[in-house]
């Protein structure tokens, strides 16, 4: 049964009991601070999930919200679909429904303190133009936290241009940042814009920002200190308007110490740090994380699998994701494409949840008398593979390729794919 009510005060001279199941309030017109209400509201309503409505509160005013009492915050206008989306009736075979923050920027997913505690951040670093470092495992959704900021600043109308130094060339990686002129050499048949031009007004992320070289640290240090660099074989200055966010994996402070990183590019990188928290310590989020990619591909390429078994839900769980967000997401990816449906159950899990192994290469594969699934074997079997060339390879990715017969680029996205470290 729905009820409606005509303001803020008539909904708190209601009887609490029986409690709501939620309850949907636009709190836009009270004169009175909206955390204060939120907390007079979920104080009147202990048992009811409280759902703030809004023209567009914003990631701060959100988070105060939620950390007030609030269960969720929708966005005006919203469609009947975020509704239920938030009511829990689309999550039919992921158990009860799922708690958390929707936000419609970016995709980051989560309802957990740790996760929470990046949206603080988030809210309080967008509004300037400070200088962010952000730390993390591969896979844990540093570009994310990156697009967020954007998308929450003032400069959300201007370009977000994203680099990742250690995808590109060291060669080109300079020319790729600041472009360069006309026969500044031998390929150079044109001139060409750089990142941080094409940027202008705007902001540039600078991922793995560790893999970059010595000589183009220095340059980057200009940049950020003065605003200004040239492109490559010119001589004419150019001034950026730009907020620079950086990324790694690595541990700065032990490549400083180690003479590979500049001491003070560093602590110009790390005005405002952010720590992009790992899935494992985040295991609440993760029937959420499943259930939205279980949507977003499943709008992409309608399946038959609509949710997953509470047994499997409860070993994605309990898993340690090496691989993190990333590996989650390509997994549930694969059992979509592969699982039977309507909901994913033990059987569709690969064998590193599960605890069946394959039979080794060197005895040659058995065929099972039911069969198996070839894709997925293939598929675990290389992933296999890779992980071992990396142990046995110090995690120096150059050497893994080699032992593997690819080139390092080529395994740099089979890594990036499998959420591999």
């Amino acid at each position: 049964m729905v009820e409606a009510c005509s303001g803020f005060h008539e909904l708190l001279a209601r009887d609490p009991k029986p409690s709501y199941s939620y309850i949907l309030a636009d709190l836009a017109n009270s004169q009175e601070a909206l955390t204060d209400r939120v907390r007079r509201l979920a104080t009147h309503f202990p048992r009811t999930r409280l759902v703030i409505l809004d023209d567009g509160l914003g990631i701060r005013t959100a988070v105060e919200a939620v950390k007030a009492g609030a269960y969720d915050y929708l966005a005006k206008p919203f469609s009947p679909a975020q509704l239920l989306e938030i009511i829990g009736q689309g999550g039919e075979g992921t158990g009860d429904s799922l708690p958390g923050l929707h936000f419609s920027f970016g995709t980051i997913v989560g309802s957990s303190p740790r996760i929470m505690q990046v949206f603080e951040l988030i809210s309080k670093v967008a509004g300037t133009d400070s200088t962010v470092l952000i730390t993390g495992d591969s896979g844990t959704g540093k570009e994310l936290i990156a697009r967020a900021i954007h998308l929450e600043s003032a400069r959300a109308g201007r370009p977000l241009v994203p680099v990742n130094c250690g995808a590109i060339p060291e060669e080109l990686l300079e020319s790729e940042l600041f472009g360069h002129e006309k026969g500044a050499f031998t390929s150079a048949i044109r001139t060409r814009i750089g990142r941080f031009e094409l940027a202008e007004g705007g902001t540039v992320f600078l991922d793995e920002i560790g893999e970059m070289s010595p000589q183009l640290q220095v340059k980057l240090l200009r940049v950020l200190q003065e605003r200004q660099f040239e492109r490559v074989g010119g001589t004419r200055t150019i001034t950026a308007d730009i907020r620079v966010v950086t990324a790694t994996n690595q541990n700065l402070k032990e490549a400083v110490k180690e003479g590979r990183f500049r001491e003070d590019l560093y602590y110009r990188l790390d005005v405002i740090p952010i720590l992009a928290p790992p899935l494992r310590e985040r295991r609440e989020d993760i029937p959420l994380l499943v259930k939205y990619f279980l949507d977003r591909f499943n709008q992409a390429r309608p399946s038959g699998v609509t949710g997953i078994g509470r047994a499997a839900l409860e070993v994605l769980t309990a898993y340690d994701w090496p691989g993190n967000v990333r590996e989650l997401e390509n997994l549930v990816e694969r059992m979509v494409i592969l699982s039977d449906g309507p909901l994913i159950g033990l059987k569709d899990l690969p064998e590193r949840f599960s605890g069946r192994r394959s039979a080794p290469l060197s005895g040659g594969p058995t065929l099972p008398a039911d069969g198996f699934n070839l894709n997925r074997h293939l598929a675990q079997v290389e992933e296999d593979l890779i992980r071992q060339a990396l142990e046995k390879a110090g995690g120096v990715k150059k050497r893994a390729a080699d032992l593997l017969g690819l080139n390092r680029t080529t395994l740099v996205e089979k890594m990036k794919k499998k959420g591999i470290q």
